[in-house]
């Protein structure tokens, strides 16, 4: 990627050029089904189990830091709810998002890379067929979805890590941790989040499609893409989450 300004600027442009060719072709029939099926079982396959694993620490670390604040501030009956809240809309979006970009995101760029450098994208578009279509459409339709479903895992298992640290490690009660659940959070927590994954699969897989299709050099070539990809997509990620909670806030009531 070069560091010029005018570069940095062209390839913005052509990666949002992309994401507007792909929202374009979205409606476009025949749907790619089978390739579709592909690519979300093979980024839930190289997600599930990592996003678990890393779920369950975001959950301890969370549960623990609220409770000793809120044990310092004598609420502990606020810690479940604090910790829910915490989890429901930063901490699953954000795990969810990092798996997808690092696992998903760098084989979909690797993939296509490799295609490029051997040629097969210009085959394909001598032949008349439009990779954005065949290819690049059904793994951002894939990483949309694998990303909504790994969120509620993320949910799930962050909950039920912070459950077990506050209420082995830290001596809290069972019951308040559970009844305090919908003292702050709320129904619209949940949605926001899921509409935050979603987001963000579709940058990671955008982003990553884009790198894979411009990639040149040789296998080289390939591996810095797939380098940059990754870059790119957490930096896009993290402002698309501060503007998204930013409009969140102003949007939907807080309980008090």
């Amino acid at each position: 990627m070069s560091l010029s300004p005018t570069g940095a600027l062209r390839h913005a442009g052509n990666l949002f050029a992309m994401a507007l060719d792909v929202v374009r072709t979205l409606p476009r029939r025949p749907f790619q089904a089978r390739e579709f099926i592909q690519q979300a079982w093979f980024i839930a396959s190289v997600t599930i189990l990592p996003t678990a694993l890393v779920s369950i620490p975001f959950g301890a670390v969370i549960a623990l830091q609220i409770g000793s604040l809120t044990r310092q501030l004598g609420a502990q009956s606020f810690s479940g709810a604090a910790s829910v809240l915490a989890v429901l809309r930063e901490a699953s979006p954000i795990v969810t998002a990092l798996l997808i970009a690092g696992a998903g995101g760098t084989a979909i760029c690797a993939d296509l890379g490799a295609r490029k450098i051997r040629e097969e994208i210009d085959a394909m578009e001598v032949l008349g067929i439009d990779p954005i279509h065949r290819l690049v459409v059904p793994r951002v339709l894939a990483s949309m979805a694998v990303a909504v479903l790994l969120n509620g895992l993320v949910s799930v298992v962050g909950v039920a890590g912070g459950y077990f640290f506050n209420v082995i490690l830290q001596n809290g009660t069972p019951g308040a941790y559970l009844a305090s659940f919908t003292t702050l959070a709320q129904l619209s927590d949940l949605w926001a989040a899921e509409i935050k994954a979603l987001v963000f699969g579709a940058i990671a897989a955008i982003v990553a499609s884009y790198k894979g299709l411009t990639a040149k050099g040789g296998p080289k070539g390939v591996g810095d893409a797939v380098n940059q990809s990754v870059v790119i997509t957490f930096m896009l990620l993290f402002v698309t989450n501060f503007v998204m909670t930013a409009v969140y806030f102003q949007v939907v009531p807080q309980r008090g």
